[in-house]
């Protein structure tokens, strides 16, 4: 294993692996600025949900 490490810590950085790593966290912070939107969404409708039971019309007497 030490041999293994040695020849990774070694080597000079892949060109390639490093393009994919920028574009996988340039990925993730895409994904998470859509999760960090989709909360805030469904806690707007969620609360106007909410709002909308609380302006049930009084049942008519007959």
């Amino acid at each position: 294993m030490a041999k293994a490490l040695f020849g990774h810590v070694g080597s000079a950085p892949d060109r390639r692996l490093l393009d994919e790593v920028t574009q996988l966290r340039a990925k993730v912070r895409a994904l998470e600025f859509e999760v960090a939107r989709l909360r805030a969404e469904n806690d707007r409708l969620a609360a106007a949900s909410e709002a909308d039971l609380l302006r049930l019309p009084e049942p008519a007497l007959a």
